[in-house]
């Protein structure tokens, strides 16, 4: 078998810092979940994760620890981190591979793609669920219904920060919602590669029951994408919160009533940032759009954006923030959601692009495609909130729940 201290290729995977008995560290989590398992090391030896990307061998990545980072780290501990990314499948390697295949196999032959996140974000009890969700909604200010509407944005962040938003979004979509034989949600792909679009064949479960996926539909849109690019990170469908989340607030607002479903991962757009142009100057992304489009003509269709805004703050990376940088903030995101409303996916696209998405806007992608879906189109801001995302209040999550018509 290779050596996995050679040339070591780290995957997509999912980093979270963590104090523990006042030291940090930086936990290492897979998003596809081969394994279970975490890695936790400490904060000084991270920047060997960003060393691991192919290029490297073990005597390399020590060098570049030390003239880059200052970091001395002896040989031995090293071959153990980087034996221990191998065993837990977070390397790019054949072992990875052969493992993904393996978890791919038995996702597609199970009945349904269970709901992942039941008895961690939500209850996984039919009538604890509706019970919660129930407290949300009394804790929402009352909204009139939109009976003509024709799509939505939903937050994807747990229901324990965004209740409300959700609460408020989807008991004013509540109406063409629960009248709708087709839904698609469009869900931020947060590992998924730069312009990939990802479906399944795969029905989603909710604590409700099941909602079957629209295979007819799937069927076009992978024609229309390919086969093997549509498909080829299926498997992140299986643990990607966003389309669930979603979900189950779309099958209780249907009262548990199914629907038909079309789940889809929206990748970033971030090329498109940097080659400053409109995503509808690429081939593939305008099949997709005349596709769907002609998929959900003379239906009555719902399209969901499962997106939050702005990820800012030492948790993401950034600078805390502060009462200037909150009011900048809130500036950006109010140029966003005017966009938004006024149904102009060309105008929320371009200001991405002004500020180069340093709110790192995590709902980029399936808020421009639903725009370009439903154009033309106009809405109405339903809700906005800030979230927080550490215990210092210097990092924030901001949302929005936005109704189409």
């Amino acid at each position: 078998m290779d050596d996995p201290a050679r040339y070591p290729r780290l995957r997509p995977v999912d980093l979270r810092p963590i104090v523990r008995n006042g030291r940090q560290y930086v936990v290492v989590r897979d998003p596809l979940r081969l394994s279970e398992q975490m890695v936790m090391i400490p904060q000084t030896l991270a920047p060997a994760l960003a060393l691991c990307d192919g290029t490297r061998d073990l005597r390399a990545i020590r060098a570049a620890l030390m003239v880059r980072y200052g970091v001395r780290v002896n040989e031995e501990t090293l071959r153990s981190l980087i034996a221990t990314l191998d065993e837990l499948y977070l390397l790019e390697n054949e072992r990875f591979r052969e493992a993904q295949a393996r978890a791919l196999e038995i996702y597609r032959r199970a009945p349904f793609r269970p709901p992942m996140l039941a008895e961690e974000v939500y209850p996984e009890d039919p009538t604890a669920l509706r019970q919660l969700i129930r407290r949300f909604e009394e804790e929402a200010s009352g909204e009139d219904l939109e009976e003509d509407g024709r799509g939505l944005v939903s937050p994807h962040i747990d229901y324990a920060r965004g209740g409300r938003t959700y609460a408020r979004v989807w008991r004013r979509a509540a109406p063409f919602v629960r009248e709708a034989d087709l839904a698609v949600i469009l869900g931020t792909d947060h590992y998924g590669e730069d312009r990939s679009i990802t479906l399944t064949r795969q029905h989603y479960a909710t604590p409700f029951g099941v909602l079957p996926t629209a295979l007819s539909v799937v069927d076009a849109l992978a024609q229309a994408l390919g086969e093997e690019a549509a498909f080829a990170g299926e498997l992140r469908h299986r643990g990607e919160h966003s389309i669930e989340l979603a979900a189950v607030w779309l099958h209780a607002t249907r009262e548990g009533k199914p629907v038909e479903l079309v789940p889809i991962l929206c990748g970033p757009l971030m090329s498109f940032i940097q080659e400053d142009r409109d995503p509808i100057s690429d081939p593939a992304i305008v099949r997709f759009i005349e596709t769907l489009r002609a998929a959900i003509a003379g239906r009555r269709a719902v399209i969901v954006a499962a997106g939050d805004l702005a990820h800012v703050g030492p948790a993401f990376g950034g600078r805390p923030l502060d009462l200037p940088g909150r009011a900048r903030l809130k500036a950006d995101d109010e140029a966003l959601i005017e966009r938004m409303v006024a149904g102009d996916a060309a105008g929320f696209f371009a200001e991405i692009r002004r500020t180069k998405d340093r709110n790192n806007v995590c709902g980029v992608s399936p808020i421009y495609l639903a725009l370009r879906v439903l154009e033309p189109t106009t809405g109405e801001k339903v809700d906005y909130a800030l979230c927080p995302a550490d215990e210092q209040g210097t990092s924030v999550v901001s949302i929005c729940g936005l109704v189409w018509r």
